[in-house]
């Protein structure tokens, strides 16, 4: 057919304006499908994000409980230093991040030096730091039994039943559990002294 034959369509002319448009489109659909595409071949089983899901921010808590060698215990030693007898770790406030309880004492040598009850977590930037004392040394006994069960902190605590018995040999006998509760840890259960 000759040109002159055609019919004249004015509307199909293409125009630079037209080839403009019709690549923006392709390739905007390109970008999506590519973008669907990346996001559920990287999470197999997952399917692609839809708009307005926002992902929660990382928490940059670690979630391994806090190392007590990285932390200094309120323990007034002087120049012997502290000995940390016990350690036990676990969530103690449901936050689903390890907290660690730890007895420690000052590193005497001899007698049975009072113990101190330690709660660490991380801060906000991670760092381990002590959050609450359950047992401060001047209360003259010794943690025995530490341990971490459904979110408590129990332990066996031994004392003594006058300032003549000697150091080196408790004679009461007392357990001790503590639990977060209203933003402090609580003494919740336990049993009265009694003689070992």
């Amino acid at each position: 057919m000759q040109p002159s034959e055609l019919p004249d369509l004015a509307h199909t002319r293409t125009r630079p304006a037209h080839w403009l448009a019709t690549a923006a489109a392709l390739a905007a659909a390109i970008a999506l499908a590519g973008g669907l595409q990346s996001a559920t071949a990287s999470q197999p089983g997952k399917t692609a994000a839809r708009p307005g899901d926002h992902a929660a921010p990382a928490d940059p808590r670690p979630k391994t409980a806090p190392d007590p060698a990285r932390v200094a215990l309120p323990l007034e030693c002087g120049a012997i230093g502290s000995v940390i007898s016990q350690k036990t770790t676990g969530d103690l406030d449901g936050d689903r991040t390890p907290e660690t309880v730890v007895a420690a004492h000052c590193d005497a040598g001899s007698g049975t030096p009072p113990s101190g009850i330690y709660v660490l977590a991380h801060d906000r930037k991670g760092a381990p730091r002590v959050v609450a004392t359950l047992i401060d040394t001047s209360r003259q006994q010794t943690a025995d039994k530490l341990a971490i069960h459904d979110g408590a902190v129990t332990a066996t605590l031994l004392g003594y039943s006058s300032a003549q018995t000697p150091r080196c040999c408790p004679d009461l006998k007392e357990t001790a559990e503590w639990q977060w509760k209203d933003g402090k840890f609580l003494r919740t259960a336990g049993s009265e002294p009694r003689a070992l």
